[in-house]
């Protein structure tokens, strides 16, 4: 699912910049909030769900090991400025979405 999504953003946005990896990333983290309300708080699936769905997919779909590998290379490259902007926009838009989707869950 990943190698298809980053793929897909890629032939959509170019490969200047990793918007891919930021997509994933970014998606999965509104996923995961809207996933713990409705799995954690409000206890809506078994137990094995859970981690399935939070552990399994999500932890295989968002990736720390690829954001990392791109930070890098764009800072091998001299696209100091790049790798700032992923980072700081990684964590910004990560957090963010995360909290989104706590957010939207709890509205439900």
């Amino acid at each position: 699912m990943r190698y298809w999504s980053v793929t897909l953003v890629h032939e959509w946005l170019g490969k200047d910049f990793p918007f891919g990896t930021l997509m994933v990333n970014v998606v999965g983290s509104l996923l995961i909030g809207l996933l713990y309300v409705l799995l954690m708080e409000r206890g809506q699936f078994d137990f094995p769900w859970r981690g399935l769905l939070i552990i399994g997919f999500l932890g295989a779909f968002t990736t720390f090991s690829s954001f990392s590998l791109d930070t890098i290379v764009l800072l091998e490259l001299g696209e100091i400025d790049k790798a700032l902007l992923n980072v700081g926009g990684s964590v910004v838009a990560c957090l963010s979405a995360t909290y989104l989707g706590i957010w939207m869950a709890r509205q439900l």
